[in-house]
């Protein structure tokens, strides 16, 4: 894929989002290497550029699969990766879904950009693949990205909690077909 290829971007007041390139691969080693963004999903981190050179891969080859992914974040008018928000697409209780993924790096904590990034992201999702529900997986201690997932305008649904890979996973969800 060329840089003219990610041209898609999705605009916020504040951020511009757009598919990742292979130079954002350093964006991704430096915001999974971090002991704190992964603090509730271990298993997410990431401790060499190789590792994230295959993050990479997986996350562009859902991009080619699906026409929809995780996009990396970042102000406007700045060069700066705050980290990535957007969606996959995956099963859950034999459903397809897409699942929503933040995950900003700290400094970009505390200023509401996680949750105005999920909003964008959701309402882009939708208008793009408005079929599959959009849900969120987070766990019970994440305070910070069950705010998160309220703001994007997702609702909780006790009754599709489960297991996940690093603990028990609170499901959010847009809607859920009966």
């Amino acid at each position: 894929m060329t840089e003219h290829q990610a041209a898609e971007t999705v605009s916020t007041r504040r951020l511009s989002l757009r598919r990742p390139v292979r130079h954002d691969v350093d964006a991704i080693l430096a915001v999974h290497r971090d002991p704190r963004t992964c603090a509730h999903n271990p298993s997410d981190r990431l401790h060499t550029a190789a590792e994230a050179e295959q993050l990479f891969h997986r996350w562009d080859t859902q991009w080619d699969r699906f026409g929809i992914g995780y996009l990396v974040l970042r102000e406007h008018d700045s060069d700066t990766a705050l980290g990535f928000c957007g969606v996959k697409s995956m099963l859950l209780k034999d459903r397809a879904i897409l699942n929503l993924f933040y995950r900003l790096a700290p400094t970009a904590w505390g200023r509401g950009l996680a949750s105005e990034a999920a909003r964008a992201v959701v309402d882009w999702a939708t208008r793009r693949m408005p079929e599959p529900p959009i849900v969120a997986r987070v766990r019970p201690a994440n305070i910070a990205s069950q705010h998160v997932a309220r703001h994007a305008g997702l609702s909780r649904a006790a009754h599709l909690d489960g297991p996940g890979p690093d603990g028990l996973d609170w499901i959010y969800v847009s809607a859920w077909p009966e």
